[in-house]
């Protein structure tokens, strides 16, 4: 076995061993176990992906229990779900994906990582639905900036195509992903959709999810809804305050003390 099939059966090993007993198949564990670290991660009022982001993300990539070992040679291996924004601006069907990569030098030890991707733009998306996407060649890759209000009142340029998050030991923070390839899994997109392995044919359904994938999906909308709504607020509200006409000052004359008639 390589090293990098060893990281990635000890991921699923991870993987099982977080699900209910008996109750659930790899891909429905999947999408709840994803559902959780996003819960979490924004639930965190100081670590959370802020509004602005959240409210303009183009796609989403949740990756619950990603396995990063190393002893001279490494490698980071896990899986996960997309959700991709519609033309109306909803959320689409999460389409199950890898992740891997390969490292090179003095290393040792093993760590798991919740991994959060945001997407910014349409060209990111098709990278990864067209079958693979290497963060950092095929597509710049930043450092999530945190905190519901980290980007209020800015100009957010989205100089970078994806912001990651990691979660390992408790905490979110924003974290260099670069080099990581995002690829499609089809073996469990056709277990959870009936033989359907296709990204571009399971993006196009319409209609509700089956369970658990139907939660995933409201909580998402959910989320981006709120953001949304709290961008459009402050954005309001700059804009009544910018037209605000300010109180122009009055003044009084001081009678002249020269003018005034001597008293008889």
């Amino acid at each position: 076995m390589t090293f990098s099939a060893l990281v990635s059966a000890l991921a699923l090993a991870l993987l099982a061993a977080a699900q209910p007993a008996g109750a659930v198949t790899r891909e429905e564990a999947t999408v709840q176990n994803a559902m959780v670290v996003l819960r979490e991660l924004q639930s965190m009022p100081d670590m959370q992906i802020p509004d602005l982001l959240l409210s303009r993300a183009e796609g989403i990539v949740i990756l619950p229990a990603n396995v990063k070992a190393a002893f001279g040679l490494g490698a980071r291996g896990g899986s996960g779900v997309l959700l991709v924004r519609n033309a109306d601006r909803s959320w689409s069907h999460p389409v199950f994906v890898g992740t891997g990569a390969l490292s090179f030098g003095f290393q040792a030890g093993a760590q798991v990582a919740d991994i959060v991707l945001v997407l910014t733009t349409k060209r990111s998306i098709e990278g990864i639905t067209d079958g693979k996407l290497t963060l950092g060649a095929d597509a710049s890759v930043a450092a999530g900036p945190v905190g519901r209000t980290a980007m209020a009142g800015t100009s957010l340029t989205f100089d970078s195509e994806v912001y990651a998050y990691s979660r390992s030991k408790g905490l979110f923070a924003g974290v260099s992903f670069e080099g990581n390839a995002i690829v499609i899994n089809r073996k469990g997109n056709r277990r959870f959709y009936d033989g359907e392995g296709s990204p571009t044919a399971i993006l196009a359904r319409r209609g509700a999810a089956r369970a658990p994938a139907n939660e995933l999906i409201a909580e998402v909308s959910r989320l981006t809804s709120v953001a949304g709504e709290r961008v459009a607020a402050h954005d309001a509200e700059t804009a009544a305050k910018k037209s605000e006409r300010p109180v122009e000052p009055r003044t009084y004359p001081v009678p002249d003390e020269g003018s005034r008639p001597e008293p008889r």
